[in-house]
């Protein structure tokens, strides 16, 4: 049986560390300036920012994508379970159970959803009736999907293909999903469903997330840790709770201040700079 501080160092073992990380894309655009970040076992980490503050590129950075779009991590390092793992191959990084979730729900759209789920077993070697018993668990946290399975991906809605999406990943058996703006484009119903469904992937399967996401006020509601990014550099951090209640996060992120609801363009970016770097 664990004691009491055994139990504690397991809940914040850290599987992902990124350190003092700068991408480069085209041998000349620096477009991340030494970003660091830790991912806990277990846990929703969230990547916040603006569009183009950089939580894509850090993303494609920790799963080996750069290079599709020439760039590359010229400086720091990123180790998964202590390793090494900024120069793998994307495929051998999803047998070490680390998988991206592409913004902008990516799907085959000429194949039915199942199909498309199926897609997500690809590297497995564990047996078909092993990729059944996951397909029905899929099935459970998406019910919609299991109503739609004979559908042509193509033909389903925003918010059946970034479940399909979610669902195609979750199928190759991940230990650590990273999850890029799964709220964008959808309703705010449905982004409260999806996000609810990440909720019980992370409590009932223990699945890892690092999610990127413009939409902070949802996001720091089921993160339990956040990371803001602007013009990549992380310019802060802390637990979800501290951040939703910083008054910083509250103006700019949020559209609150003391005066009421304030629009982010309506602030000056050298008052958001000094208060944030000074």
């Amino acid at each position: 049986m664990l004691d009491a501080a055994q139990t504690t160092e397991t809940q914040v073992e850290t599987l992902l560390e990124v350190s003092n990380i700068e991408v480069i894309y085209n041998h000349v655009i620096l477009v991340l300036k030494g970003v660091s970040l830790k991912v806990p076992k277990g846990g929703i980490t969230a990547l916040l920012g603006g569009n183009g503050a950089g939580k894509t590129t850090t993303l494609k950075s920790i799963s080996c994508l750069l290079h599709s779009e020439r760039g590359e991590v010229t400086k720091g390092t990123i180790r998964y379970r202590g390793e090494e793992v900024h120069h793998s191959d994307p495929a051998e990084l999803v047998k070490k159970g680390v998988i991206q979730v592409m913004e902008g729900r990516h799907c085959f759209e000429h194949l039915t959803v199942e199909e498309n789920l199926l897609t997500g077993a690809y590297t497995r070697t564990d047996g078909k009736a092993a990729v059944m018993r996951d397909l029905d668990l899929v099935y459970t946290y998406f019910p919609r999907l299991k109503e739609r399975r004979r559908s042509q991906a193509g033909y389903t809605s925003g918010g059946e293909q970034q479940m399909t999406a979610i669902g195609r990943a979750l199928m190759s058996r991940p230990e650590t999903i990273l999850l890029d703006e799964p709220s964008m484009g959808l309703a705010p119903q449905l982004v409260e469903e999806i996000f609810g469904i990440v909720k019980n992937l992370n409590e009932k399967e223990g699945v890892t997330f690092l999610l990127a996401e413009q939409n902070t006020n949802v996001a720091l509601r089921f993160a339990h840790y956040g990371y803001i990014l602007e013009s990549g550099r992380v310019v802060m951090d802390g637990p979800a709770a501290d951040l939703r209640e910083n008054p910083d996060v509250k103006e700019f992120y949020l559209g609150m201040s003391e005066e009421g609801r304030k629009s982010f363009r309506d602030v000056r970016s050298y008052r958001r700079r000094k208060r944030w770097l000074s």
